[in-house]
């Protein structure tokens, strides 16, 4: 099946980390040039618009994702590939089952959406230009998480690339076309252009699928219908239960932050500039330098969906452990370089005075839910998707009291929503952490994990901010003083974590 083409963990968290670092380079610049050629209000409505989109694709694809994934990962490894391709069209089956009725609500009921739950009609033509992208989506990612699965990360990861390629050029290039325009119009245009890349995505993966099982064959005995349809629900119900009722709550939480500045005395195209700023800027900034959690969730839950069908307990609990201590080595000092290089960073990219104003709590909450991304897709990996569900749908609704109770408060206004996100994440992480360790037996390795990464960062930050201030004060660009600080804190951060014993080479080892 192929498994000499397949990477070990660590070079498949590195490949990926490569080239989506790449892609998320060209995202961030993506959204940099789009925000500044429609405005903070107009990346307001679009930042209405996503979350519902989430919604959709977690109500029909999400589960059905991880199930194609994890059973990927289980089938190979007793050597049934042809099990696997069989759950891959079972549910590529299902998500065009669930997608019909999807669709017909949005088409019957876009303008009721858009009014009384996003609250503002502006965003309808955008809802109707979701569901040719849902159903592209979908099926883009049912046979993308496929390779991932199977160890074979190279060809997606390319064509996410170039996906990011397409994205940008049809996206850019309808509104050079086009504007100037209505908002509504523009947000059309903009989920117009995300179509058009996901045609190109869909079609490739699916090109690319047929090809791969022409070349490599299937082999094993398969499953039988039933015992995969139970197996199949079993891990999409939950994941995609939790990822629903997730993003549903995140979508209320998106459309309620404008209407409770408003109710704070703040004007509608204020409150929509300043959500727009906040989560269409300053989040998408911050979020830039993790771009490895993804590439390390993806390779780590089928790596320990593996280890789990074969029962190999020291190797799971070996595998979380180095992946937490990876995600402490280069989150934490990646979010202590945004916060002091963020603000400006941010004022001269996006040309908007708030970007920084929520910078340093945002950061903290960053790097928080880095950990509990990792955990989250440790307990995922093994089986245990339940226990995901409900300490997500936990934090999101400490999420929502906070947005719901302070953000209308006109001396606290978006700072509600900001402290709601970083005591949730302390709460996720703190609960997933104990299920992990309840499940595992994982030794919490508090020195490895957070006491070496948060001194090393704090010296680092602390030298850098320094540096950073004397440059500008001698008239040095903020670019150029960036990128001396960037160096000089790399290197700073290096030795430091040298000196406290901890060795890069022995945690980012490939084999």
């Amino acid at each position: 099946m192929g498994e000499k083409k397949t990477l070990s963990a660590g070079g498949s968290v590195l490949f990926l980390t490569i080239l989506g670092t790449l892609s998320h380079l060209l995202g961030f610049g993506y959204r940099v040039a789009l925000s500044r050629m429609v405005g903070a209000e107009v990346m307001g409505l679009y930042q209405l618009i996503m979350p519902v989109y989430a919604v959709l694709l977690s109500l029909t694809a999400v589960g059905l994702t991880a199930a194609v994934s994890n059973l990927t990962s289980q089938y190979l490894a007793l050597h049934n590939s042809r099990a696997a391709t069989q759950t891959v069209g079972t549910c590529v089956r299902w998500f065009l089952l669930l997608i019909l009725p999807v669709a017909a609500i949005i088409l019957l009921f876009s303008d009721q959406i858009s009014v009384f739950f996003l609250g503002d009609a502006r965003t309808q033509l955008g809802l109707l230009f979701l569901i040719p992208c849902l159903a592209l989506t979908g099926i883009e990612n049912l046979h993308k998480h496929f390779f991932y699965g199977s160890g074979l990360v190279r060809a997606p990861a390319i064509i996410e690339l170039l996906e990011q390629l397409v994205r940008t050029g049809a996206v850019l290039g309808l509104l050079i076309w086009f504007l100037p325009q209505y908002p509504e119009r523009v947000v059309g245009l903009i989920v117009l252009g995300m179509v058009i890349c996901e045609v190109f995505s869909a079609v490739t993966l699916m090109v690319w699928y047929g090809r791969h099982n022409h070349k490599n064959g299937v082999t094993g005995k398969g499953v039988s219908g039933a015992s995969r349809r139970r197996q199949v629900y079993a891990i999409a119900v939950p994941v995609g239960a939790t990822a629903l009722l997730g993003n549903f709550m995140g979508a209320v939480n998106a459309s309620l932050i404008p209407r409770k500045l408003v109710e704070g005395g703040m004007d509608r195209a204020a409150a929509m500039s300043e959500f727009g700023v906040v989560c269409g800027m300053t989040l998408p900034m911050l979020a830039l330098p993790t771009v490895f959690l993804g590439a390390m969730s993806l390779v780590m839950t089928p790596k320990l969906a593996h280890a789990a069908a074969l029962g190999q307990m020291e190797v799971i609990r070996r595998r979380i452990s180095r992946a937490v201590s990876g995600v402490s080595v280069l989150a934490l000092p990646a979010m202590g370089m945004m916060v002091v290089l963020g603000p400006d960073l941010g004022k001269l990219l996006f040309q908007q005075e708030g970007v920084g104003e929520y910078l340093l709590p945002l950061a903290l909450v960053m790097a928080i839910s880095c950990y509990q991304a990792t955990f989250g897709a440790a307990l995922n990996g093994i089986g245990h998707q339940a226990s995901v569900a409900w300490i997500s749908i936990f934090c999101d609704v400490i999420q929502l009291i906070f947005t719901a109770k302070l953000v209308c408060i006109p001396q606290i206004g978006m700072g509600g929503y900001v402290l709601g996100n970083f005591v949730a994440a302390c709460l996720g992480l703190a609960l997933c952490i104990l299920v992990v360790v309840q499940k595992t037996g994982l030794k919490i390795q508090v020195f490895h994990w957070m006491t070496a990464p948060i001194l090393s960062t704090l010296l680092m930050a602390l030298t850098t901010n320094l540096l950073f201030r004397f440059l500008k004060g001698a008239g040095v660009s903020v670019l150029l003083s960036g990128g001396v600080c960037l160096a000089f804190g790399a290197v700073l951060y290096l030795t430091a974590l040298s000196a406290q014993g901890v060795s890069l080479r022995t945690l980012f080892r490939l084999r």
